[in-house]
């Protein structure tokens, strides 16, 4: 049996809340019970947004929580070229294509024809195609801004059917049940996998840094739940191994709605700085050791 390894991946763009608590104590609590092994990885490809004191919060934070993890802490900003290689293996394939059109120009497309677009995880699933290489050439000519879309209809072809094959496997939070389930990618459209000026997308850096860490279990919150069907597909396209998912329930306040991170009463810092404690943090997300 492998090892059993999984992973706490924040992004440092505010402090830490009690659902970011939940998360990381859920994935350690369950890399404890295994015997395996507990990574921290910095997602800080959002370089206009991610701050240096966010991220010294999250060490101080999860310290204060009493988790413990693996050293060194992988940073993804100082991995582009790796992203760019693995980008560059699916523009190798003509898996992907430069998009030129704006945001509006999208939702403008959309609107005109809604019906083939439906609602994906992200938004409306738009589907393009590749410009004429005149054209293209032209507007890169023009130093105009683009994003790499990866095509599903090329990604069908390159494996040649075997895309309605594919599948991963869902466990429960507890590991006690697994559930094979059908992969189905194509919920997202062209989905956007890296810009001209960012180098990299969220989907591309997080399946390239789990098979690199050699993550068994990514162990998340249920609002990612659907990326695991555009990441199997990655995986499958770029030939990196699956891992086993897990997708708890996720921390609201008292009117239910989920937390974020400007929800400043509910960060870990605010609690600590009004003199609750550690132990009742985790007594009260129900870690009772």
């Amino acid at each position: 049996m492998p090892p059993f390894v999984t992973r706490f991946a924040p992004s440092p763009t505010g402090l830490l809340h009690l659902g970011h608590a939940f998360s990381a104590l859920t994935a350690f609590n369950a890399a404890r019970r295994a015997g395996g092994r507990f990574i921290l990885r910095i997602e800080d490809i959002d370089r206009g947004r991610c701050k240096p004191e966010f991220e010294r919060a999250i060490f101080e934070d999860l310290a204060w929580l009493g988790l413990e993890w693996e050293m060194s802490v992988r940073r993804q900003s100082d991995h582009f070229d790796e992203y760019d290689r693995a980008l560059r293996r699916l523009i190798d394939k003509s898996l992907v294509y430069r998009c030129f059109r704006t945001r509006k120009e999208v939702l403008d497309e959309i609107g005109r024809a809604p019906h083939l677009s439906a609602d994906g995880p992200e938004g409306p699933a738009f589907v393009g195609a590749p410009l004429a290489p005149a054209e293209e050439r032209s507007l890169l000519a023009q130093g105009a801004p683009y994003a790499w879309r990866l095509s599903m209809a090329a990604a069908r072809e390159a494996l040649a059917g075997a895309i309605d094959a594919l599948f991963f496997v869902e466990q429960s939070v507890d590991g006690a049940t697994r559930t094979r389930v059908r992969a189905a990618p194509a919920l997202f459209g062209d989905v956007v996998i890296a810009r001209k000026d960012s180098g990299t997308s969220y989907h591309l850096a997080s399946v390239h840094d789990d098979a690199f860490q050699g993550v068994s279990h990514v162990i998340r919150g249920e609002d990612l739940r659907a990326a695991a069907h555009l990441h199997r597909l990655l995986q499958a396209l770029l030939d990196l191994p699956t891992p086993i998912y897990r997708h708890h329930g996720l921390i609201t306040d008292d009117s239910g709605k989920r937390l974020a991170k400007r929800d400043r009463a509910a960060t870990l810092r605010a609690l600590r700085k009004s003199g609750v404690g550690a132990d009742e943090v985790r007594g009260r997300l129900g870690f009772i050791d």
